[in-house]
């Protein structure tokens, strides 16, 4: 995996990684925080239940900060927390009538955690190089 990675760096080039695996951080983080306010607001449909949604945001959300400062080590830790996004996923995706949405949720998850772990590997290597 290490000899396919450095061929990988050395083909593309790390400042180009990184900014692929931004952009697929970015776009599934805010895939994911939608997914979960919509499973709030409309599959809890109850108006007092607002705090299952806040659970399911605020883990989020407290890796905005980390996020927009470019951060690796924010990125690393954020792609072990989309690993609990991906269990609850697939742990959705078992319920009768929820194939759909539980497949989605572990799908999106599992790319935020290939794009979290992949900028923060680059990302670190961008910074030691001075680039």
């Amino acid at each position: 995996m290490k000899r396919w990675l450095d061929n990988l760096e050395a083909r593309v080039g790390v400042n180009a990684l990184v900014t692929r695996c931004r952009r697929l951080v970015i776009g599934s983080y805010a895939i994911l925080i939608l997914m979960m306010i919509y499973r709030g607001v409309a599959v809890e449909s109850d108006a007092s239940r607002i705090g299952p949604m806040v659970a399911f945001v605020l883990p989020l959300v407290l890796f905005l900060p980390s996020i927009l400062a470019k951060r690796a080590r924010g990125h690393a830790w954020l792609a072990f927390v989309s690993l609990l996004y991906f269990a609850q996923g697939v742990m959705v995706a078992s319920l009768p009538g929820q194939l759909a949405r539980g497949s989605l949720e572990a799908l999106v998850s599992l790319a935020l955690f290939a794009g979290c772990a992949g900028y923060a590997r680059f990302r670190s290597r961008q910074v030691k190089t001075g680039t």
